[in-house]
C-alpha cells in the first residue's frame, strides 16, 4: 500500500517562505510524476507544480518566479518531493496536497494535505 504524508505547512507573514515536504512510503514500482496542488475551501483544487520522473516541471502561472518543485529523490522506499515557495501572499492560503501518479494505468495516490496560511 503506498502512502503520501505531507509537512511544513503553518502560518507564515506575507513575503516570507515555507518548504513543503511530501514523504511517499510503499511499494512503488513506477513514477511518472509528482505534483503539489492547492485548494480553499468552496473552489476547486488547483494545480501548483509538477514534476516528472524525466525533470520536466510546469508551474501555475500564480506562482512561478516564486515557487520551486524539487526533483524527486529516492532512498530505499521512499520517495520525497519538496515545494519551496518563497515571497508567500495571502492568496497563497489553502491545503496543499501532494500526488503520486505511478502511470500504467495505476490510480493516482493522494496525500492528506497541510496547511498553509499567509497573513497579510
Amino acid at each position: 500500500q503506498v502512502q503520501l504524508v505531507e509537512s511544513g505547512g503553518g502560518l507564515v507573514q506575507a513575503g516570507g517562505s515555507l518548504r513543503l515536504s511530501c514523504a511517499a512510503s510503499g511499494s512503488i514500482f513506477s513514477i511518472n510524476a509528482m505534483g503539489w496542488y492547492r485548494q480553499v475551501p468552496g473552489k476547486q483544487r488547483e494545480l501548483v507544480a509538477i514534476i516528472t520522473s524525466s525533470g520536466r516541471t510546469n508551474y501555475a502561472d500564480s506562482v512561478k518566479g516564486r515557487f520551486t518543485i524539487s526533483r524527486i529523490s529516492r532512498d530505499n522506499a521512499k520517495l520525497t518531493v519538496y515545494l519551496q515557495m518563497n515571497s508567500l501572499k495571502p492568496e497563497d492560503t489553502a491545503v496543499y496536497s501532494c500526488n503520486l501518479d505511478r502511470g500504467l494505468g495505476l490510480p493516482v495516490i493522494w496525500g492528506g494535505g497541510t496547511q498553509v496560511t499567509v497573513s497579510s
